[in-house]
């Protein structure tokens, strides 16, 4: 399947952007205004950026670097963002941010909290 401008779309934001062919998902995120956290540019060091792709047949296979750094996780659905490349359309789901969750968890304790009698 050759296409020029793969569509990525990432969840659970529903954002989407048309990129180049081996444009990692990194890079798409980017472009389609989607923060996915990574503190290691793009070297694969820092593992912060995986994402989760149900259908992986819109990525290439994962380099060698990327079978090192996430072993037994690929089989799981999991990629490095910054890593991983566009072939084809391909929907990923992207972790939310471990303190905005912590953040969104104390809120909802807390409303609950005050709603109590």
């Amino acid at each position: 399947m050759s296409q020029t401008n793969p569509k990525v779309t990432f969840m659970p934001d529903n954002r989407s952007a048309s990129v180049r062919l081996n444009t990692t998902l990194l890079d798409a995120a980017r472009r389609a205004n989607v923060h996915i956290r990574t503190r290691c540019s793009g070297q694969a060091a820092c593992l912060m950026c995986k994402v989760h792709a149900e259908d992986q047949s819109g990525l290439a296979e994962p380099s060698k670097n990327e079978r090192l750094k996430l072993g037994s996780q690929l089989q799981e659905g999991l990629r490095l963002s910054c890593q991983a490349r566009i072939t084809g359309d391909v929907t990923v789901t992207v972790p939310e941010d471990p303190l905005k969750a912590a953040v969104r968890a104390q809120l909802a304790k807390q409303r609950e909290e005050d709603d109590w009698p």
